[in-house]
């Protein structure tokens, strides 16, 4: 179902009250559109937990992960932005820390795909800001799509799914993703140079 909302006095009055009740976590605005995003089933956010856990895991101490954070292309950030579920800023990526917001893409970004939800045209914005690398976790069925800028666009590179013998590898982290199963949720095996996260 779509809502449009033409009266302003409404809008406001909706929109502050989802920031007054904190379930605005994951709303978005994108060029001035104003997104709004259900607080994500439980699944989904067991899995941002234990991503940003396995992910921060390989990361240095100067790298940062965030389990959400804005992401936007200007300072006034409020204007445009979006919220990966995950985002990677490696120690040198040029991305500024604006406490509210990030001007500028991470290296990595994964976002899980809800029911209804609209993660691949996000595609075009994340290229925008530079974003390397994005991962997108599709839960119906379960696959893993990996795209990485290609200086223009984020160029698909692969997709996995549960049936696959093989891996995706990241190049910002160099991690390898892979699902193991076909009943009901798979098994996601990270692996670094070092060690392998499962869960």
């Amino acid at each position: 179902m779509v809502t449009v909302i033409n009266d302003p006095m409404m809008e406001e009055l909706l929109i502050n009250e989802r920031q007054e009740k904190g379930l605005d976590k994951y709303d978005e605005v994108w060029e001035g559109v104003y997104m709004m995003s259900p607080i994500a089933n439980n699944e989904h956010q067991w899995l941002v937990l234990k991503l940003a856990q396995a992910i921060s895991n390989s990361c240095g101490p100067e790298d940062v992960v965030f389990p959400g954070v804005n992401v936007s292309d200007r300072d006034d950030w409020k204007y445009n932005y979006r919220v990966p579920d995950v985002a990677v800023y490696l120690k040198d990526n040029p991305a500024e820390d604006k406490e509210t917001f990030m001007l500028g893409g991470p290296d990595l970004a994964v976002e899980i795909l809800s029911p209804g939800d609209r993660t691949l045209e996000k595609l075009d914005f994340y290229a925008s800001v530079n974003t390397k690398e994005v991962l997108i976790i599709n839960r119906d069925p379960w696959q893993l799509d990996l795209y990485r800028h290609d200086g223009k666009i984020l160029q698909h590179i692969g997709s996995i799914n549960a049936e696959s013998a093989s891996t995706l590898e990241t190049q910002s982290i160099p991690l390898k993703f892979r699902l193991e199963g076909i009943d009901g949720r798979p098994k996601f095996h990270i692996t670094s140079d070092e060690e392998t996260w499962t869960f």
